[in-house]
């Protein structure tokens, strides 16, 4: 009966995890379809849903939830891979500091006037002597 709930509760976790733009729903659903040859009506019926619905994710009119994008690539014949990357964390107060510091260190560069920009000339002969 523990196991039972525990594996409720880990499943109603499970369901409330969301993707966000680096995973695209509706290219991997495409792709996925294109490699296994299937129509949407096919994958659709395999995976438990309709023409209709599946559709809506390939065209992102809509987003499948991640057991639902999950139960539709196996139906493909495809599975889901995930990782974790530490995203860096953004300190706004010390990143402005940096950006101050460089331009200060540009504006204390010497500055002088050359001349002119050398540049050869496009289509111009250049004669190499022996």
């Amino acid at each position: 009966m523990l196991c039972e709930s525990l594996f409720r509760t880990a499943k109603l976790e499970w369901d409330q995890i969301w993707y966000h733009r680096e995973m695209n729903a509706a290219v991997l659903l495409q792709e996925a379809r294109r490699r296994s040859g299937l129509s949407r009506r096919q994958l659709a019926e395999r995976g438990g849903t309709s023409a209709s619905t599946l559709s809506a994710y390939e065209s992102a009119a809509s987003i499948p939830s991640v057991v639902t994008l999950s139960r539709l690539l196996r139906a493909a014949g495809f599975e889901v891979e995930a990782n974790l990357r530490p995203v860096p964390s953004v300190n706004e107060r010390e990143l402005a500091e940096k950006i101050e510091a460089l331009f200060s260190f540009v504006d204390a560069l010497p500055r002088r006037r050359r001349g002119p920009l050398r540049y050869p000339e496009f289509g111009a002969a250049v004669t190499v002597r022996q």
